[in-house]
């Protein structure tokens, strides 16, 4: 008998040895009853079966097994992602759920193999075809598991930063009125000062982690562009930054018409992080400058430092979340506190103004962020 006709007779006998595999996948199964140990299983084996019954070519077959064939087998593939979903949900890990598969495989196999008399050269092509099968099956579970693991960090990130803000809101108030209320000796207002400025850090790192959080949920940051000038908007920024580095050099450059449709807040967001980031990573005391240029249809913003260059092979990831510097050590006395949030949020906020942004860095010329923004979105 072929393989694909002794699954479909013996679709129920083979869920059976399924659903009695997953009873010992404790103690998520514990919880479980018959229907959702079984969950998926038969849709899987009759959509397998019915793909090991669709005709292949040499090359199709070769596509298939690297991944890049066409979808043949869509039954298959929705079953196996849901089945990845639910045991998401019920409290599978990675590891449980993939053995469900490898049970699968070894007990079709094994039932199969006994009920045949003389093993026919056709048999190995049922087996192979039946193997394409089952690891399309658990590549879209898997893929559905780890998108619901995904899912579910990120909203436990949106919820603490969410909760963190209102006792943090709560120690940035309780110092303004001690200051206002109270009078200091000088070791007192130290004291104040630098939890003032421990606040400040923290509320960066939250507000930077509820808008990791919000792109990861979303498909883009919302924004809401007003006209403004970018100068404006530039020199704010400085003067912000300068209030936390006093003994930093900081000079603005405009040239041209640098007025626009933007999002004031986000580009405020954009700006306070370059500018940030040339503080924390530039030379000591060193120059950070910015140079706005405008054209007809746009504005070009150059922000740029001098100090150790970003190594090359960090500049493929500079934008990507959670990613520190190589030669950044958080051990080290002064090191930054960030999340790595900071150049990611940048480049969503560019691509929310349909704009381009590119770095430079080398040892002689320093390392200089290109930001390009249509004047209108």
């Amino acid at each position: 008998m072929r393989l694909s006709e002794f699954i479909v007779q013996n679709a129920d006998r083979i869920v059976d040895e399924w659903e009695q595999f997953a009873e010992t996948i404790t103690p998520a199964a514990e919880s479980m009853d018959s229907v959702a140990l079984r969950d998926h299983a038969k849709a899987i084996l009759l959509a397998a079966s019915r793909d090991m019954n669709t005709a292949q070519t040499a090359s199709e077959q070769q596509a298939k097994a690297e991944g890049e064939g066409a979808e043949k087998t869509p039954a298959l593939d929705v079953a196996a992602a849901s089945h990845g979903e639910l045991r998401h949900t019920v409290g599978f890990d990675l590891v449980q759920m993939t053995s469900e598969f490898r049970h699968l495989r070894a007990c079709v196999i094994r039932l199969w193999v006994a009920s045949l008399e003389t093993p026919q050269a056709v048999h190995f092509q049922d087996m192979i075809r039946f193997n394409e099968a089952i690891d399309e099956a658990l590549a879209e579970s898997t893929a559905a598991y780890a998108e619901q693991v995904n899912r579910s960090r990120d909203i436990f990130l949106a919820i603490l930063g969410h909760d963190l803000r209102a006792p943090l809101q709560a120690v940035s108030m309780s110092t303004e009125m001690l200051e206002r209320k109270t009078t200091l000796d000088a070791n007192a207002q130290n004291y104040v000062k630098a939890i003032k400025t421990g606040a400040h850090h923290m509320h960066g790192m939250v507000s930077d982690l509820l808008e990791f959080v919000r792109s990861r949920l979303g498909t883009q940051l919302p924004v809401e562009p007003c006209a403004m000038n970018m100068a404006h908007a530039c020199q704010t920024a400085l003067d912000q930054a300068r209030a936390g580095h006093p003994d930093s050099e900081q000079s603005l450059q405009v040239n041209g018409n640098v007025e626009g449709h933007w999002d004031p807040r986000r580009l405020g967001q954009l700006l306070q992080n370059l500018i940030g980031n040339a503080l924390q990573h530039g030379a000591s005391k060193s120059a950070v400058s910015l140079t706005l240029n405008g054209a007809a249809d746009s504005v070009t913003l150059k922000v740029h430092n001098n100090g150790t260059p970003i190594a090359e092979e960090a500049l493929a990831t500079l934008f990507d979340p959670l990613v520190r510097s190589p030669s950044e050590d958080i051990c080290e006395p002064g090191a930054s506190t960030s999340l790595g949030l900071g150049l990611f949020i940048v480049k969503e906020v560019v691509d929310a103004h349909k704009g381009s942004i590119e770095v430079t860095s080398t040892k002689d010329e320093g390392t200089t962020f290109t930001v390009v923004l249509p004047k209108n979105i």
